[in-house]
């Protein structure tokens, strides 16, 4: 595909944006109230309301990968990876009913300090070390990669100089600001990303001629999500049903980077309306993100769109950018891009300073001043800036990132997934049983993931939803065995972190009328199987 020309008045929209996301990210991290106390750099001072926390989520999970990668996707397989959107709506219904509550009222500032409080110190600083993994090998690496490659294709600009770039930019603001300068920044972001993405969305969708041409330009399947056993996309419906709670239970639900912007909220309430306002947006994505990968095949079978040019799937958004987008509104996008890329890389770099400042160095030094704390904070930031910096190019090797993405996480969640579910659902499960099924869980995903690195060799075929499924059972099993052998004996505390039943979760404190997540609970999963309906 051929590159586009840097015009002035692409380059002054990306150049002002950058500016001021990094000026307004600074600014709103060093004000002197939050600067030097601990919980204010790493948890906002736990002032978040729910509107900045439900776009915070939402602006941290998408990144480039999503943008480019679900655009590649819905060139080649339709609506199909939509799922993963659309399930996560069901997640953050989990999130805001099940387990936010006791994350508000145990008042931890990480998930490694809840398991701590439910199980077993062993337990948190397992946790700790994984989720810092985690975060630097999913989150940023990723994130990093795929924003490179789109730039790359866009103006010519070298892989490992926007690498190079957007870590010294992002990494600056959120050293000095910490998660209120995550948080402004990210809010800001998501308005800049969602412009864009219904843009270019609009304009494919008018030049194709609204939903009848698109109709009559591809495969109807394409126009499905679910999909039946040995559909092309590789996500049978199944799997998705199966597979999909265990991996986004741990996403949305377990996982530091994610879930740290719900640890500073306000308040309960304002928790739980955050992460259900986040799951509304998330209806979204399969519309701006999805949909425009199979427009722009669409628009190929129409012969409106040069399709000879697009030599690689994973150059769909770029290539729809340089067709579609007229000057000005290009530089637009390439800031859209960065806004996603940079979002998602803030966070887990903050979440990465807060999980080692307060589960790794506080344990060794407790008696550590809260400016000290923050000085660790901001010292492991740019430790993890630079070692997802030197991983991120190898990610070229995976055919899509987006399935590479998700691959990984497959291997990692169903231990932490289990351990989390049944820890706050069953009060018999002990820490003994969690530490031994993370360790265990943790090594038969290594194996799983070594099989599947190799299957060329090794003949594995299951479809990796599946195997995050069946790790998910054998992890259960497991669990719930060791946990009948040598039960929980519980504290105070500990005692307090498990529902009696489901129903006692909705039992809590509510706003009236529109604001009672109760409400918007049933209403969201009723949007989400109603669109399931029209696009089976």
């Amino acid at each position: 595909m051929p590159q586009i020309r840097i015009d002035p008045v692409d380059m002054a929209v990306i150049v002002v944006y950058l500016v001021g996301i990094v000026g307004l990210g600074c600014w709103a991290g060093i004000r002197p109230r939050l600067r030097e106390k601990s919980d204010g750099y790493f948890l906002a001072g736990k002032q978040l309301p729910w509107p900045v926390i439900g776009l915070a989520l939402f602006s941290t999970n998408i990144s480039t990968v999503h943008l480019v990668s679900l655009a590649q996707e819905g060139y080649k397989n339709g609506l199909a990876y939509g799922n993963f959107e659309w399930m996560a709506a069901f997640t953050l219904v989990c999130l805001a009913l099940f387990f936010a509550p006791f994350y508000i009222r145990a008042n931890v500032s990480t998930l490694p300090d809840f398991l701590e409080k439910r199980y077993s110190r062993t337990c948190r600083d397992w946790l700790a070390f994984v989720s810092i993994l985690s975060a630097i090998f999913i989150h940023i690496g990723t994130s990093l990669y795929a924003g490179a490659v789109v730039m790359e294709g866009l103006f010519g600009v070298d892989i490992y100089t926007s690498i190079i770039l957007v870590s010294v930019l992002t990494g600056l603001y959120t050293i000095v600001g910490g998660l209120m300068a995550v948080v402004v920044t990210e809010a800001i972001q998501t308005g800049i990303l969602l412009a864009g993405a219904f843009a270019i969305t609009g304009v494919a969708y008018y030049k194709i001629g609204g939903w009848d041409g698109l109709v009559q330009s591809v495969d109807p399947v394409k126009l499905t999500i679910l999909r039946p056993s040995g559909d092309s996309s590789g996500l049978p419906w199944y799997s998705v049903m199966l597979g999909y709670p265990v991996i986004g239970l741990w996403y949305w639900c377990a996982d530091q980077t994610i879930v740290q912007r719900v640890l500073g909220a306000k308040d309960e309430r304002n928790a739980r309306l955050g992460a259900l306002f986040c799951g509304f947006i998330k209806i979204l994505p399969v519309f701006i993100f999805v949909l425009p990968g199979l427009l722009c095949a669409g628009l190929i079978n129409k012969h409106l769109l040069p399709g000879e040019q697009l030599s690689n799937s994973s150059g769909t958004y770029a290539f729809m950018i340089f067709h579609l987008m007229p000057i000005g509104l290009r530089g637009m996008m390439a800031a859209a891009l960065l806004a996603a890329l940079m979002s998602t890389v803030s966070g887990a770099l903050n979440s990465i300073a807060t999980l080692f400042s307060y589960d790794i160095y506080k344990r060794w030094r407790p008696d550590v001043s809260e400016r000290k704390l923050v000085a660790v904070g901001r010292v492991a930031t740019f430790v993890a800036m630079i070692a997802a910096m030197i991983w991120s190019p190898f990610l070229g090797r995976f055919d899509s990132i987006f399935q590479g993405l998700n691959v990984m996480i497959c291997y990692i969640a169903p231990p932490i997934t289990v351990v989390f579910v049944w820890g706050v659902f069953w009060k018999r499960s002990s820490s003994r049983a969690a530490i031994v099924t993370l360790w265990t869980g943790f090594g038969l995903g290594f194996i799983v993931f070594l099989l599947d690195w190799y299957k060329d060799k090794t003949g594995w075929n299951i479809p990796f939803m599946m195997s995050a499924f069946y790790l998910f059972v054998i992890c259960s099993l497991l669990l719930v065995f060791v946990s009948w052998l040598r039960p929980h004996q519980h504290t105070e505390e500990s005692a307090k972190l498990v529902w009696r039943t489901p129903f006692e979760a909705v039992k809590g404190g509510a706003w009236e009328g529109i604001g009672d997540y109760r409400l918007l609970s049933g209403l969201l999963c009723g949007v989400i199987i109603l669109l399931y309906i029209v696009f089976r």
